[in-house]
């Protein structure tokens, strides 16, 4: 089966990326290295190709309720201007998908979701929601570039000739530039300060190329983008969020605040295992499903594991049993490499997210 191509695939070669299927799409993981790419997007500047995402558009008079329904965002309240994090839950409680929403209008509602789960979101809605209620994909019609880094502002206020820096963390706006439509939106997955932009299909090329222009500015993968948000100890599906693990065991039981009686409300609060982040002596990196020791006995198993460029040393998140998740040392078993790891709080770095004047 063919890989999926956004529109920047043919760039990303001309630029020297290493190429790799990432949930059916081929996507850039690095150019000039990971560690160079993170380091640049701690300091400076990157931009990131994220077109594989989906985008999700509900609409209807009854878009608000009924969506309400199937997701943990607080819908009733919601606002157009001002997105919000949560999750589609299963009936069990555990995580169908993570995603973000974004209300355009009163009845009209952009959910950005991963692209390993669009698919199953996609059938979950249209089985969930009545004939009031319209799910289009707009996938293959909006792009998506993530800018982010410290000096993402003043690049992006530079291109756009517009002053961003009233636009609050989780909070976007529509703006026009000649030919270009764009929505900026206060959003990362990076820890630092920075934004993404969604823009038409055909737009991205001409986007991303304005974006360059700027010598702040250097194109960055997949690779980084992974040990950037490990080291904000941002989740990542199939990772720390599954369709085995609650949102309060992965740590967001803070974002349930819905009113609504969303599937798997009920559940979505037990907790079993915690999502636990570890430091490791050393440079040897633990791996996904490594498994980690309390003393003789099995506590639990790593989900992520990376060096971390920011911090000169190893870094895990892994899911705990709740019996051992007090405990400060662990052992992590692959094969016969026994690794050191002592528990550490979440995030592991943290960066310039929420740093502008408006917070």
């Amino acid at each position: 089966m063919d890989l999926l191509t956004t529109p920047l695939t043919e760039t990303h070669k001309r630029l020297g990326a290493r190429l790799t299927n990432f949930a059916g799409w081929e996507m850039p993981i690095q150019y000039q290295g990971i560690i160079a790419e993170h380091l640049h997007t701690r300091s400076k500047a990157c931009l990131f190709d994220i077109c594989h995402m989906g985008e999700l558009l509900v609409t209807g008079r009854d878009a608000a309720p009924e969506l309400g329904r199937l997701v943990t965002h607080d819908l009733n309240n919601a606002v157009p201007g001002k997105c919000s994090y949560g999750f589609i839950l299963t009936s069990s409680g555990t995580v169908q998908d993570d995603l973000i929403i974004y209300p355009l209008e009163r009845d009209q509602f952009m959910l950005v979701v991963n692209a390993s789960q669009k698919q199953d979101d996609l059938i979950h809605l249209q089985d969930n929601l009545s004939s009031r209620v319209k799910v289009t994909d707009n996938t293959m019609l909006t792009g998506k570039l993530d800018l982010q880094g410290p000096e993402s502002l003043s690049v992006l206020e530079k291109f756009t000739g517009q002053n961003f820096n009233d636009l609050k963390y989780f909070h976007f706006r529509k703006i026009s530039l000649p030919g270009l439509d764009l929505i900026v939106s206060r959003t990362g997955y990076t820890g630092e300060l920075g934004f993404e932009l969604y823009a038409p299909w055909g737009g991205i090329k001409e986007l991303w190329d304005m974006i360059l222009e700027d010598p702040r500015v250097k194109p960055a993968g997949l690779g980084a983008r992974d040990t950037l948000r490990l080291e904000a100890g941002l989740p990542l599906y199939g990772h720390e969020l599954d369709l085995h693990h609650t949102p309060a065991e992965a740590g967001y039981g803070f974002v349930l605040k819905s009113g609504a009686c969303y599937m798997g409300k009920d559940k979505a609060f037990n907790v079993n295992e915690r999502l636990t982040g570890l430091v490791i002596e050393g440079r040897r990196t633990p791996r996904k499903n490594d498994r980690i020791l309390a003393g003789d006995k099995m506590a639990g198993m790593v989900t992520s594991g990376s060096f971390a460029p920011s911090l000169g040393h190893c870094i895990a998140m892994a899911y705990i049993n709740k019996e051992y998740s007090d405990q400060s040392s662990f052992s992590i078993h692959r094969d016969k490499v026994i690794l050191r790891a002592a528990k550490a709080g979440l995030p592991f770095y943290k960066g310039t997210a929420r740093m502008n004047t408006s917070g």
